[in-house]
């Protein structure tokens, strides 16, 4: 009975794992035939997908470069102007007020003149004093040596008088030592008042240079006068228009203390700052012909140049002339230049817009040199990597390396890389597949759009990139 009992638990296992072997196996039959009575798919075509771009047709042509530039326009005289005398303002214009025209020539402020009218007074009366004085001295000069010559006479007759008596008593003993005595006084009288006139009569000459010198230390003294008298009124020294004034009728004011600030618009100057690279290769130099060797920049050709205000730009358009060389930045690596505008082009053509004054930020375009056979091409026709992508006689996809001559604006210009009859893919791509299939859409000679401004919408479907990511 226990033997019985342990077999059957062993046969229930067979069973069970023999009908889990049917189980699977009439699944798998089942699978296979169902399998069977599928058909197979047809079998997929590859066809190459080709990129839809727009190109042009390239030739090799000369343009002119224009550099551009900022700069802000300022008066090319601005003018402090302070007394040069103290005093009392007793007259100011009626127009001294900040953006007022003073004309040349007008009286602006006056000084009181009071105090020195009365030292022109003052002055002259010294003058005169010391002409006089040298006046009376040179007179009495004339006449001291006249009367010199008189007293050296007498001492003369004197002498021979005294010597006469002398010989006579010594000899012949004719007259008397009273005689001799007296005769000898008189010698001696005159003699002294020749001797006292001839000491004055050479003392005369110093009197007068002294004299004269006074008198022309007097006359300075009156030019001084003169000049502070005529310093009490100031004049405008030109088309001056009021920057700055702190001046009012009654005001005291002392010499050197400024009171305005004048500014002459008749030449403005915008100061430009250009990239030292563009200076190297596209700013027009004169020739050295001639002139002195200098370790600076030689003189500039004066070109005429486009001005237009940043806050405008599509309005009046005023024109310059380059000046100079102003200075060279060695930290940003940039040349500053000046451009001149005077007071008839600053004006402009159109009277209905704005003249270009102080004080407006603008663009300056700057005529340079000329590039010779390049193309011009729109920016998004070549990489950041200067590649350009050619299209080929059979319509696929040719890279080439190019050498950018210049980026102007929205267009760059290739000067090796291209031949000319060349088609050029002007559509942006990302990383093309180099020989890819190519559709063309059209085809715009010259590297420019039908509406000439070089700009060429992408196509949809086709790869670009934002024009900021150049």
């Amino acid at each position: 009975m226990t033997i019985k009992e342990e077999n059957r638990p062993k046969k229930h296992v067979l069973i069970r794992i023999g009908i889990c072997l049917v189980i699977l196996v009439s699944g798998w039959v089942g699978m296979n035939g169902l399998a069977s009575l599928k058909e197979p798919p047809a079998e997929a075509k590859t066809e190459e997908r080709p990129i839809k771009v727009r190109t042009t047709t390239v030739q090799p042509r000369d343009y002119p470069v224009i550099i551009s530039g900022y700069g802000e326009a300022r008066a090319l005289t601005v003018v402090t102007v302070a007394p040069e005398v103290s005093g009392r303002v007793i007259y100011t214009h009626p127009n001294l007020k900040a953006g007022q025209i003073i004309p040349a020539g007008d009286i602006m402020f006056r000084v009181d003149p009071s105090d020195y009218e009365a030292g022109l007074q003052e002055a002259r009366a010294g003058v005169t004093q010391w002409q006089a004085t040298v006046a009376r001295l040179k007179k009495q000069y004339a006449i001291d040596s006249q009367r010199l010559k008189t007293l050296e006479r007498s001492a003369q007759l004197a002498k021979t008088e005294f010597e006469r008596i002398k010989r006579l008593f010594d000899a012949d003993r004719v007259g008397t030592r009273s005689g001799i005595d007296q005769a000898e006084r008189a010698y001696n009288s005159a003699l002294d008042q020749a001797d006292q006139i001839s000491q004055a009569v050479s003392l005369y000459p110093l009197q007068i240079r002294e004299a004269e010198s006074s008198l022309s230390s007097n006359q300075a003294r009156l030019s001084v006068a003169e000049t502070n008298l005529s310093r009490c009124t100031i004049t405008s020294p030109f088309n001056a228009r009021i920057q700055s004034v702190t001046l009012e009728t009654g005001q005291f004011v002392s010499s050197g203390q400024n009171v305005l600030t004048l500014v002459d618009d008749s030449v403005l100057e915008l100061q430009v700052s250009l990239d030292s690279r563009d200076a190297r290769h596209w700013l027009q130099f004169e020739s050295l012909d001639g002139q002195q060797p200098t370790a600076w920049f030689g003189n500039l050709t004066p070109v005429e140049c486009i001005i237009r205000w940043t806050e405008n730009k599509s309005g009046s358009a005023w024109t310059g002339i380059l000046n100079r060389v102003v200075t060279f930045n060695q930290q940003t690596r940039t040349l500053t230049v000046a451009v001149r505008v005077n007071a008839p082009s600053a004006m402009g053509d159109d009277h209905r817009s704005l003249p270009l004054v102080e004080g407006m930020f603008c663009t300056v375009d700057i005529p340079g040199r000329t590039m010779r056979a390049v193309y011009r091409l729109p920016r998004q026709a070549v990489s950041f990597e200067n590649k350009a992508y050619l299209v080929d006689a059979d319509n696929r996809l040719k890279t080439v390396d190019v050498r950018v001559e210049r980026i102007e604006g929205e267009f760059v210009y290739v000067g090796q890389g291209i031949n000319p009859g060349d088609t050029v893919i002007l559509t942006r791509l990302i990383d093309p597949l180099e020989n890819a299939l190519l559709e063309i859409a059209d085809d715009t000679a010259n590297g420019e759009s039908a509406s000439g401004n070089g700009y060429l919408p992408h196509l949809p479907g086709t790869p670009c990139l934002p024009t900021s990511s150049w």
